[in-house]
């Protein structure tokens, strides 16, 4: 079941960026998880991502799941994809893996490390339907 989603955009300073959206939201991130990236819950269970560095046509769209390892091992056996690392980060509370679509799209999924975390934010978004 995906239940959430992330986009992400670079900005080369980004200071700058922050204040860029923090006005486009008329607020502060709802989250920053380390230095260099900032994310807002634009509307429930969908977040933007802005983060340092070069912009590029083809940042990832990567979906929340339940079990990513799940979610990899059914896309792989879908699809003839390769390339599909999962990836974390100690100050950050998902684990994450992005492959490539025929087209050269990168999608993925995240998963929450806490489970707790994880069942509140389910209940969240579906609350706000």
């Amino acid at each position: 079941m995906i239940f959430e989603l992330t986009m992400q955009l670079r900005v080369p300073e980004f200071d700058q960026g922050l204040k860029f959206y923090e006005r486009i939201f008329g607020r502060k991130p709802d989250f920053v998880p380390h230095e260099g990236f900032a994310e807002w819950e634009v509307v429930p269970g969908a977040w933007l991502q802005i983060g340092e560095g070069e912009p590029t046509d083809n940042r990832p769209i990567r979906f929340g799941v339940q079990d990513l390892e799940q979610a990899k091992s059914d896309i792989m056996a879908k699809f003839p994809i390769s390339d599909f690392e999962v990836f974390s980060r100690e100050e950050v509370p998902v684990k994450w893996g992005t492959f490539e679509d025929p087209w050269g799209n990168k999608i993925g999924f995240f998963e929450y490390l806490d489970q707790e975390e994880e069942k509140s934010r389910i209940q969240e978004i579906l609350s706000k339907h």
